[in-house]
């Protein structure tokens, strides 16, 4: 995924890669369950240019 939108011209990633999970994003239930199975959990967070 951060492949596909960083080729995006559109699109400005806001970070240098993956970012951590923003504040203002609840975490969900299905991302807690990954993550008590040790399942990676990553966002991505583009701005339109």
């Amino acid at each position: 995924m951060l492949e596909v939108l960083s080729d995006q011209p559109l699109l400005n990633n806001k970070f240098d890669g993956f970012a951590e999970r923003p504040d203002y994003r609840p975490l969900t239930k299905f991302e807690a369950r990954g993550i008590r199975l040790g399942h990676g959990v990553w966002d991505v967070i583009f701005q339109r240019a």
